[in-house]
């Protein structure tokens, strides 16, 4: 039989399993251990310093944003260069390029441990190969490969062609080019295996990663969106409506509406010709048949566009009016009169 403790005697404090619940709390009477506690609270310290692993579609955002910031580097060195010879860079576009390439990796990924596209969506890179939970920033060495891998590759990429060609098939150099060519294929296909197995597992977006054993997590803890179905109905509704229109406006002739809408609201001023007649017929061209671009007239009742009277008046210099045989006059424009209240 267990001793019951007398009042007012306090149970030792070794003996409660319940660490969770607050002092004097707990189901069962008994006070937390204080080796509870302190375990508890390294349990949540751990939780809160452990890395978030990213989002796969944040981190092909990531570099999406890379890419962008690369080009707009690129595009405003050039810009200072317009007043010089043309083609006066040409010969050094690839060691310029991976100059502003070192540049951008010196102040984000060597100093910070992320490019610039991961500090834009708080994503930094983590040292996988480090064992534990906590977090553990890249090493020098882990930098420096990852410099050589993204800047020097995209170098020797662009550069290979100049640096092995005019070579004989037979020399050192050609054999080199082979080899250099031949591990380029090898990291095309390493580099498609890792992004499916990427889109499978969503750890090491690229192959230098998986290789140097740096993996993409957030920087601080994510808090949960939500997004109300009424928005996303709303957004997805727009969007469908706006491809629509996109796909509907090329097949509308505007002008061809506005001649029709002018030709209503917008009384065509009147032409008298030699005998006194009046320009009333204005909604086709007596040659073509269609809506009157430009309309003129000759001298007859009967209008045409420009382009149609003029082509045919420089070919014949006796044209007449297929409608009533009357000889060209004169071309004039026939200029649209709004009436105006008084």
């Amino acid at each position: 039989m267990e001793s019951v403790p007398p009042a007012g005697q306090l149970v030792p404090s070794t003996y409660c399993q319940h660490p969770a619940f607050p002092k004097a709390s707990c189901p069962c009477g008994e006070r937390p251990s204080s080796d509870a506690i302190v375990s508890n609270m390294d349990s949540k310290e751990d939780s809160l310093n452990s890395p978030t692993p990213v989002l796969r579609i944040s981190q092909l955002d990531a570099f999406e944003l890379d890419r962008a910031l690369e080009q707009l580097v690129w595009s405003q060195f050039v810009q200072c260069f317009q007043c010089f010879k043309p083609g006066l860079l040409t010969h050094f576009e690839p060691e310029l390029k991976a100059f502003l390439q070192f540049l951008l990796w010196r102040f984000t990924v060597y100093s910070q441990s992320a490019t610039v596209g991961q500090i834009l969506l708080n994503i930094q890179y983590k040292n996988d190969l480090s064992q534990g939970p906590k977090y553990q920033p890249m090493s020098k060495h882990q930098k420096l490969w990852y410099a050589i891998c993204t800047i020097g590759g995209k170098w020797l990429q662009e550069r290979a062609h100049d640096l092995f060609s005019n070579h004989s098939p037979e020399s050192t150099m050609h054999r080199i080019k082979y080899i250099i060519t031949l591990i380029g294929g090898f990291l095309k296909v390493a580099g498609l295996l890792n992004f499916l197995t990427f889109l499978q597992k969503g750890r090491f977006a690229t192959f230098p990663e998986r290789l140097l054993g740096i993996r993409a997590v957030f920087s601080r803890a994510q808090g949960f969106r939500q997004v109300g179905f009424e928005y996303m109905n709303r957004e997805l509704l727009w969007h469908g409506f706006a491809e629509f229109l996109m796909f509907l406006l090329p097949l509308i002739n505007t002008k061809k509406m506005k001649a029709f809408v002018s030709s209503w609201f917008l009384p065509v001023g009147h032409c008298h010709n030699n005998d006194g007649t009046l320009a009333i017929h204005c909604k086709e061209c007596a040659l073509c048949g269609d809506w009157p671009t430009m309309p003129h007239t000759i001298g007859c009742k009967h209008v045409f566009c420009y382009y149609c009277i003029k082509s045919n008046y420089l070919s014949d210099a006796y044209f007449t009016c297929p409608k009533c045989n009357s000889e060209v006059q004169n071309l004039v424009p026939l200029m649209p009169k709004i009436h105006k209240s008084p």
